[in-house]
């Protein structure tokens, strides 16, 4: 009997058709949060669950006596209650080593739109307020040879390190371990506290994961360290600002700007952030290009067959489930 599995998003067809081939598939078919009560009666006699952002909890896991393998097509599993799931054995495969550069991609993207004051001036030549040149007309910020200060130097990390070396870019770094020397090496970045990378770096650049260790870390102690020149990026989630603290910040001039993709409370967006034109806000979209969204679901995919026959997948969340698994951390 071919194993049953949920989908909570319409993915692409190409990279799920293993899945359908291997497992009796059912897919929720918008894209849209699937709601707390369609979800829980999907997953009640299914054997394998691939969540595209949708909240696992651990009520959701007691309802589901079936299940035994999840796969999401992200790095982040904050949405899933990985405890619950390491308790019931529940293997979690996440899809290291797929999104990291073009996350960096759009990381790079708002410290240059939040420097250059690319989004007000679109709207000041789209509203017809371009009559002349004029020498003062959207001074921003340069980006080149300025000090990037990365908070987190994982993958993405890394990734946007290597973007800021080709603009020239001193490069700091802020993590709960020293990165091997090599990479220091090959990115040329210092290893700093969090405190003196604030008040060095001009441009700060978020590429932490939500934990209960890292919600709400830049707060308003931390902007005032800042210098008033600088911007804040933030790509990773938006529970790691203080959002309130962050609007004062902006508010007070004690920071230049910031460019975000993620929010405390998305899909809701402070009212201030929404009337500050040197703020770039995006929708959470750090992954959203063609090749690499198709690249996500395959892995996702490929990952839950993986569990589902009892192999491992490259990237796995709770290792400690597997049969003689061993902590080399």
């Amino acid at each position: 009997m071919k194993p049953k599995v949920f989908v909570t998003r319409p993915l692409p067809y190409a990279a799920l058709e293993r899945l359908e081939a291997a497992c009796d598939l059912q897919t929720y078919p918008e894209d849209a949060p699937i709601p707390k009560e369609r979800l829980a009666e999907s997953c009640r006699e299914i054997d394998g669950l691939l969540s595209v952002g949708a909240r696992i909890t651990e009520e959701l896991i007691r309802q589901a006596p079936r299940l035994r393998a999840i796969a999401t097509p992200s790095v982040g599993v904050d949405h899933i209650d990985v405890a619950a799931c390491t308790a019931r054995k529940i293997p979690i495969a996440n899809t290291v080593g797929v999104v990291e550069e073009t996350t960096a991609d759009l990381a790079f993207a708002l410290l240059l739109a939040a420097a250059r004051r690319v989004l007000e001036a679109d709207a000041f030549v789209r509203a017809g307020g371009w009559k002349h040149w004029k020498w003062n007309l959207m001074r921003g910020a340069n980006a080149h040879h300025k000090t990037l200060g990365l908070i987190g130097f994982g993958r993405i990390g890394q990734a946007v390190a290597r973007r800021g070396r080709g603009f020239g870019m001193r490069i700091l770094y802020s993590a709960r371990h020293h990165a091997p020397e090599a990479v220091e090496k090959e990115l040329m970045a210092e290893f700093r506290s969090r405190d003196e990378l604030l008040a060095e770096s001009d441009f700060v650049s978020l590429h932490v994961p939500l934990t209960p260790e890292t919600w709400r870390m830049i707060g308003a102690r931390d902007l005032s360290r800042m210098k008033p020149t600088a911007f804040l990026i933030n790509t990773a989630r938006g529970a790691v600002v203080d959002e309130a603290a962050l609007v004062e910040a902006l508010q007070g001039g004690r920071i230049a700007g910031a460019g975000l993709d993620v929010f405390e409370r998305e899909p809701a967006v402070s009212a201030e952030l929404l009337q500050m034109p040197n703020v770039v806000l995006m929708p959470h979209v750090g992954s959203a290009t063609d090749e690499t969204r198709f690249e996500m679901a395959k892995v996702a995919a490929d990952s839950l067959l993986d569990l589902l026959d009892g192999r491992r997948p490259p990237s796995v969340v709770n290792p400690e489930v597997f049969p003689g698994h061993r902590d080399t951390r």
